[in-house]
């Protein structure tokens, strides 16, 4: 590399520097249009260019396939009503968009709409956006899309890169956003009452109100929103036929875990290219100084600090907005996913629902077990392995990790000392370096 072009690497990586600046993710390190990624959509699509078998269903197309080959659960369906798709003009309160989740890939099915709708998260790469046409085809494709979906999935509301994101809103009657009364963007840190505007909601929850099930009608005033309409419901029959949905639920506790998982998905990914970049600026400042390319730099280490410290926000709910009443949902998601393990000796797991005064007993997130986390840049993830056993242990008492007790940070420590080997075999080598 010559000076001048390492200079320009240097001016172009000091624009972006701030830990939550915007980030230009389609150029070098990220190059997130070309990078090779490898996600569970991008494994499929290879499969099927080379047997091309996916059957469709007369009814939903390639939904139950698709489902099927990426081994996601019909127990997940979340049900939106509102406007916010970009097949807007096939959704309503009549007919609301299906949404089915796993640890790793999103798949949204419209009534008779033109295209299947998929999101997966690739290591390293990021958020992927997919489309897999509904007409019936010999060779069925799933096809990467990036500029139409990036249109809202690399906005402000995903922090600026490709990323997901949950929108609460005030819906009129046609299941248009009533935008003059505002709208959230709901993560685990919201409370209740702004969440699930424009979405479909069943399960009890007590003397909680949330947005969901309600229409705005007659009124762009937010205060008018009949919220006790649409609380408790555990059938939607009298709303709108469910029978063509894989089921007549829109699960509470899959919407629960959905909107922590997105906004962790995004963070995880937007540290992971805040770690790519200032890994390059580090390799260009020391070359351009003549030293080794990997020497630390204190401005970078801060930045890899920062970067991790995010992630472990999410990783280990700061902020959560605290359940009053229990809250219960409908499908069997819950009892599903919380199978899904892993267990450490004592039978625990990250996967285990309090569902009475928080998401989650043990409340560190269960995407730590991820690609997406385990692709985090080395400089980013042990630092969040570092920064987590501080925590963990008691040293670090700061006040954003004031809601774990010293039952939970023991239980959560112990669990992931059984589950994650790798974190395990990072604190018993640093435990091995302080005695040395």
């Amino acid at each position: 590399m010559s000076r001048q072009t390492a200079a320009a690497v240097v001016a172009f990586a000091v624009l972006v520097s701030p830990a939550r600046a915007q980030l230009d993710f389609e150029r070098p390190p990220i190059d997130y249009l070309r990078a090779p990624h490898d996600d569970p959509v991008a494994r499929l699509a290879e499969r099927l260019d080379d047997d091309g078998k996916l059957s469709p269903d007369p009814r939903r197309g390639y939904l139950p396939a698709l489902l099927r080959e990426l081994g996601i659960s019909e127990k997940s369906q979340v049900l939106v009503f509102s406007k916010t798709s970009f097949q807007r003009s096939k959704i309503g309160p009549k007919r609301p968009r299906a949404l089915y989740f796993d640890d790793d890939s999103y798949v949204g099915w419209v009534q008779q709409g033109d295209v299947l709708e998929i999101a997966s998260v690739a290591p390293r790469a990021g958020v992927m956006f997919y489309t897999l046409d509904q007409q019936p085809a010999e060779r069925p494709r799933l096809v990467r899309q990036n500029q139409e979906c990036l249109q809202c999935h690399a906005s402000p509301m995903t922090a600026g890169i490709p990323g997901l994101m949950v929108r609460s809103v005030f819906p009129a009657g046609s299941g248009n956003p009533i935008l003059s009364a505002g709208t959230f963007l709901t993560t685990w840190q919201s409370p209740l009452a702004e969440r699930w505007g424009g979405w479909y909601v069943t399960g009890t929850h007590g003397r909680q109100r949330h947005m969901g099930n309600a229409i705005l009608r007659g009124s762009d005033d937010p205060a008018k929103l009949d919220r006790e309409s649409g609380a408790n419901l555990i059938d939607l029959s009298r709303r709108f036929d469910p029978s063509p949905y894989l089921t007549p639920h829109s699960d509470i506790a899959a919407l629960l875990v959905l909107e922590h998982q997105a906004a962790a998905h995004t963070q995880i990914a937007l540290a992971g290219y805040q770690g790519l970049l200032a890994r390059r600026e580090q390799e260009v400042l020391n070359q351009m100084s003549g030293k080794p390319a990997g020497e630390r730099i204190e401005s970078i280490d801060r930045r890899y600090q920062w970067a991790a410290d995010d992630v472990l926000k999410c990783l280990l709910f700061a902020g959560e907005a605290p359940l009053v009443e229990p809250v219960q949902g409908t499908s069997g998601f819950a009892e599903y996913f919380a199978a899904l393990g892993p267990r450490d000796q004592h039978g625990r797991s990250l996967r285990q629902f309090d569902f009475k005064k928080r998401l989650f007993r043990y409340p560190c997130s269960y995407l730590i077990y991820s690609a997406a986390f385990d692709g985090l840049p080395d400089e980013v993830r042990t630092r969040v392995y570092r920064s987590l056993e501080r925590i963990l242990t008691g040293q670090d008492a700061s006040p954003q990790f004031a809601h774990l007790s010293p039952d939970d940070r023991q239980a959560i420590r112990e669990i992931l000392l059984d589950t994650k080997p790798e974190l395990a075999e990072s604190w018993k080598g640093r435990q091995v370096e302080e005695k040395h």
